[in-house]
């Protein structure tokens, strides 16, 4: 029997074909050492997985990459689950990883999360119970070991940023059995004596075994129950711990924790100088209104002070007086006019001009004026009135033999 002869590619895609069908190829479970480790721009990761005597090249695509929590390194013993297969444009035979797990730490990280989801349930990572950071803390205190990178960053940052502020630091382990007893003692002791104003608690990178005492719940009640604002500061970006939900501020590593609570001193001395210029403006403002409101206020006053009003009084009085003088001249003026008009009328029916043309008035004895001839009928006492005088006499009849005589008199 001929066998058929095959090209590179037939070939390559059969054995795929073989590996992708075999269960067991499929359902992989790899413990090995990382080597070549490549992260790609791409979001790929690349790299070898090996043991004492055979390697694998291995590859986790960009999807699966996102469900990794820790960070790989060279030389970290891992466990890949996946599937093996060939890669048939080139036949390179290869692990598809979909999870990785760092070695020995499968049950930690079940633990882990276990807590957390228990704490969430509880409320312990609410936004609403996180108490704010002070805004510029005079005293802070640090909770880490002494002899550790954690609190050489924390002094060096802090003393750049602000050499006026004072750091207390309470030395405490963080590495192996037991050690988050001395952070919770840290803890305790910064809330019972209220020597600083916020708590910065932490440590410098490492597995997730090294940093296993800040996911302990004992030191997660001692975060959640303090009255002193906590910021955790645990490993490094990657690294993310139950302390760091329970705190008010997670930081990604000491140094950003130096840097958040602590601002920079020439900030402050900005902002002073702002609140200065704002101040003096302020009151300066103030002044001003306060100014015009005392201007309008003496305004007011000496519109309505006495002295105006006697004095606007006397103007009034001075203006009536001067009224009253017009309406009284005009009323004498207009009175003469009156008289003298009246004086003509009465000078030109007065009867003595009509008698200083050689009229007489002849009057009765009562005073009656004689206006006929048949008065004479009779004797009768009579006046007669002539321009220098009058005389007054009896009246006798011609035919009588009469005659007139009297007294004289002036008119």
């Amino acid at each position: 029997m001929k066998i058929k002869t095959l090209t590179v590619s037939e070939v390559n895609n059969y054995i795929k074909k073989i590996l992708d069908n075999d269960f067991i190829l499929n359902n992989l479970s790899v413990r090995g050492e990382i080597s070549n480790l490549k992260y790609h721009s791409s979001g790929h990761i690349y790299f070898s997985l090996k043991d004492d005597n055979s390697k694998i090249n291995c590859i986790m695509f960009k999807s699966k990459s996102y469900d990794l929590d820790f960070v790989l390194e060279e030389g970290m013993a891992v466990i890949v689950s996946g599937r093996a297969s060939v890669y048939s444009a080139n036949g390179t035979f290869q692990l598809y990883c979909d999870r990785i797990e760092q070695e020995g730490l499968g049950e930690l990280h079940i633990k882990f999360e276990k807590l957390k989801e228990k704490l969430s349930r509880e409320g312990y990572f609410d936004e609403e119970l996180k108490k704010p950071l002070p805004k510029n803390p005079y005293r802070i205190g640090v909770v880490t070991s002494e002899t550790g990178a954690a609190i050489c960053d924390i002094i060096n940052v802090i003393r750049r940023r602000n050499s006026k502020v004072d750091i207390v630091l309470y030395p405490a382990l963080v590495q192996g059995e037991g050690a988050y007893k001395t952070v919770i003692d840290g803890i305790e002791y910064f809330n019972k004596t209220k020597s600083v104003e916020v708590i910065i608690i932490g440590r410098g990178g490492g597995s997730l075994e090294e940093l296993w005492n800040f996911n302990e719940e004992a030191l997660a009640y001692a975060i959640h129950k303090s009255n002193l604002p906590i910021v955790s500061a645990v490993g490094h970006e990657v690294d993310f711990t139950i302390s760091d939900f329970v705190s008010d501020f997670r930081a990604a590593t000491p140094s950003q924790a130096a840097e958040v609570v602590v601002p920079l001193e020439r900030e402050l001395y900005r902002e002073i100088n702002e609140f200065e210029n704002k101040l003096n403006f302020i009151i300066d403002s103030k002044l001003s209104s306060e100014k015009r409101k005392l201007m309008n206020l003496e305004k007011v006053l000496s519109l309505n002070s006495p002295s105006s009003k006697i004095a606007n009084a006397y103007i009034e009085i001075d203006n009536l007086k001067e009224k009253i003088e017009k309406i009284i001249a005009f009323k004498i003026k207009s009175n003469k006019e009156k008289i003298f008009s009246l004086n003509n009328v009465l000078n030109a029916h007065n009867p003595i001009n009509i008698l200083r043309k050689g009229y007489a008035i002849i009057e009765d004895e009562n005073g009656k004026i004689i206006k006929s001839k048949d008065f004479f009928s009779e004797d009768k006492e009579i006046k007669i009135s002539m321009e220098d005088g009058y005389v007054i006499g009896n009246f006798v009849p011609i035919e009588k033999g009469g005659n007139c005589h009297g007294q004289e008199g002036k008119l």
